[in-house]
């Protein structure tokens, strides 16, 4: 299918930061530290990742893009798996969204190295995390988001009846404080409206379509 002329664009519900962690038993605490470590250890660093062509997956390709240094990829079946894993100590670090590990964050179970948004997040226990762009990593910025789509030809009256209650979700206070406990952000900008949706998801495409070609690593 063709993502952008295949569906009906409904509008964006949240953006998702992602977080980059290390085993517990890494010999780092501070970002600084990982990349000296990183550094030190070319050619035996494992980096963990949610599956070929997963958030994690591509966060992981730009993280080793913008450091310069090669790690062996270890694709799982999913987030769940890699951080079992992780946990474990059998690989070494690891790139996955903040719904995904805020919960192993604050358990101490992992570390925590730094974010990957513009912006340091208000999270308790994410917001003492520094941002990658703020620690070097400059134009560094990867946020995971979710909308709402439907099958292409669906009458424009149903696709501004469900976005009408999208928007009214979207100020309800408990699913903001249900976001924002897991590190996600609720839209608020343009993009609720399906036009500017779908010229986001056109945008991204655009940035992330040459570093997966470049990789040469697909979903299949």
């Amino acid at each position: 299918y063709n993502a952008l002329n295949d569906f009906e664009y409904l509008g964006l519900i949240n953006d998702v930061p992602m977080t980059l962690l290390g085993r517990k038993t890494l010999a780092a605490n501070t970002y600084p530290e990982l990349l000296k470590w990183l550094q030190d250890n070319k050619g035996k660093i494992n980096l963990a990742n949610a599956g070929q062509g997963s958030a994690s997956h591509l966060c992981g390709l730009m993280f080793q893009s913008s450091v310069q240094i090669d790690m062996t990829t270890v694709p799982y079946k999913g987030t769940a798996p890699a951080m079992t894993d992780l946990l474990g100590g059998q690989v070494d670090i690891m790139c996955d969204q903040t719904t995904n590990t805020t919960s192993q964050i604050a358990a101490g179970k992992v570390k925590a190295f730094a974010v990957t948004t513009s912006k340091r997040l208000t999270t308790p226990g994410l917001d003492k995390l520094p941002t990658l762009e703020e620690s070097g990593l400059k134009g560094f910025n990867v946020t995971i988001w979710h909308g709402l789509y439907a099958p292409k030809g669906t009458p424009k009256a149903v696709v501004d009846t469900v976005n009408a209650a999208l928007r009214n979700a979207l100020k309800d206070p408990e699913f903001i404080k249900r976001q924002e406990a897991l590190g996600a952000v609720v839209v608020t900008d343009a993009r609720i409206n399906p036009a500017d949706h779908k010229k986001f998801v056109e945008a991204e495409i655009a940035k992330w379509g040459p570093a997966i070609k470049a990789a040469g690593q697909y979903a299949d």
